[in-house]
């Protein structure tokens, strides 16, 4: 006699706990997905054509769960605007939002969906994750009211979130989450009036979850790691890149490596915003990323982590960032320095005029030193040290500390900082350290191609960011990116 669904649903997931105890690892899977978009308009369409779109979407994300699943993966991350995409005023979105309640309230809406209606889009995320027993990660937009007596109440009468909501492996909303550090473009969308730093518990670690924009500030994104010890942050986004040093991939990975958790990035897939980067990402480099600016195909990537980084044998141990920076002199003074612009930021730069040496660049209360050693170096490629210190303020307001080795687009020096991503050039050695003011420092190491460097460099307890491969891949850039979180 077989078993009745409900049983056979009961056994599975049983043994999925089971699985998922007994192991100190577990599986991750992050979807890149090519956002199918609405037409761009003025008026706000019917709320039955906003469904329609987005059922279209998540019935992509739908086959990627699937897969995901039938690949071991405990869970799977998808991007931000991945189910209706970003073409939207404050009213053309509205159609396309619902009132997800507070995870509190105990509900599956694959099995209880008239208890929140109209809910279409929570109940098909939900069954996607109690069908296949799997966590599922999807990013949609929530609507609350609010009135008069609210003196934030926007004149519409209501609120909009980006949002990104959990459902776990029976399908139960276990998280919910409203970015706080909105995008300059997001006018379509409310910030809560206060970060939310929110957590939830899993057979396979502690887990955090925030979005794009907000890993660039202190909350809540280093409130989860540093107060709250997640294990793993679940990372929606929808990242344009930007060279040298903002490209999806590598800051990313730099960002698992300096806060020392699990990173879960699953971007949106359009090129023509150089949307692309995704990976799965430990305290010790990238498990598994995608960077594909050729094709319009979206990607599934699953990888092993473990389930609590800390404890695990190959956690890094704590760096003193400044420890070796501050105890050296100045290798040689410059006396040709020179400035130049990257992402609007003015850096001071030093040319590496020799196959091999010792230099160092200052700005302000930043010192950057710099021991390398090229292999080949082709005549026609100008390599630089760079420094800033200082507040960025371009589409956003942070105070950046930044120590960088990196080729420059053309001979011209002029045109260094500017965004390249191919080089010929490889180094025997290198060795990088700041005197950085902040414990917040990134590790980026980023070849020809954009390919990251798993396992091909490390960073010692006393600051320095050195290369194991002898010798290296042909070197785009070797950053410390810094962030001084109290100076914002």
């Amino acid at each position: 006699m077989l078993p009745s669904q409900p049983l056979l649903h009961a056994a599975v997931f049983a043994l999925a706990v089971l699985q998922a105890l007994a192991s100190d690892t577990f599986i991750a899977a992050v979807y890149e997905h090519a956002v199918i978009l609405p037409d761009a308009t003025d008026e706000p369409v019917s709320p039955g054509d906003a469904l329609a779109l987005m059922n279209k979407n998540m019935d992509v994300l739908e086959g990627a769960v699937k897969e995901a699943a039938q690949q071991g993966a405990h869970i799977i991350v998808t991007p931000e605007d991945g189910i209706y995409g970003w073409r939207f005023t404050r009213e053309t979105i509205y159609p396309y939002l619902e009132d997800i309640p507070d995870p509190a309230v105990n509900w599956i809406p694959c099995t209880d969906p008239t208890r929140f209606a109209p809910a279409p889009v929570q109940e098909r995320l939900s069954c996607m994750a109690r069908n296949n027993s799997i966590y599922v990660v999807a990013n949609i937009g929530d609507k609350k009211p609010c009135n008069s007596s609210d003196a934030g109440c926007p004149s519409d009468g209501r609120y909009q979130y980006n949002t990104d909501v959990v459902f776990d492996s029976e399908g139960k909303l276990v998280a919910r989450y409203h970015k706080y550090n909105l995008f300059m473009s997001e006018t379509q969308f409310n910030y809560p009036k206060e970060p939310e730093a929110v957590t939830f518990e899993t057979p396979f670690g502690k887990f955090g979850i925030f979005t794009c924009f907000d890993i660039l500030f202190r909350e809540p994104a280093v409130v989860l790691v540093s107060e709250l010890q997640v294990d793993t942050v679940l990372f929606p986004t929808a990242w344009m890149n930007v060279l040298p040093f903002l490209t999806a991939v590598e800051f990313h990975s730099a960002w698992a490596m300096g806060m020392g958790v699990n990173f879960l990035a699953a971007n949106t897939h359009y090129t023509t915003l150089s949307m692309t980067g995704s990976g799965i990402y430990a305290p010790d480099g990238a498990r598994t990323y995608y960077y594909n600016m050729k094709t319009q195909d979206g990607r599934l990537l699953v990888a092993e982590l473990d389930s609590h980084p800390r404890l695990s044998p190959a956690f890094p141990p704590a760096v003193s960032w400044s420890l070796y920076a501050s105890s050296v002199k100045r290798f040689s003074p410059n006396d040709h320095d020179f400035g130049g612009l990257i992402f609007h930021d003015w850096f001071t730069f030093t040319e590496l005029t020799k196959p091999e040496g010792n230099v160092s660049v200052c700005q302000k209360d930043l010192c950057c030193h710099l021991s390398y050693k090229m292999a080949g170096k082709q005549e026609d490629e100008v390599y630089v040290l760079g420094a800033f210190d200082g507040l960025h303020v371009v589409e956003g307001q942070y105070y950046l500390q930044i120590c960088t080795l990196l080729k420059c687009k053309s001979p011209d020096r002029n045109t260094c900082g500017q965004p390249v991503e191919m080089a010929q050039t490889k180094f025997e050695m290198f060795s990088l350290s700041g005197t950085f003011g902040t414990n917040y420092v990134f590790p980026e190491v980023l070849y020809s191609g954009v390919q990251l460097a798993p396992g091909e460099f490390e960073v010692l307890n006393d600051g320095r960011l050195i290369s194991k491969a002898r010798p290296t891949k042909p070197v785009v850039t070797v950053t410390l990116f810094g962030r001084w979180y109290e100076k914002d």
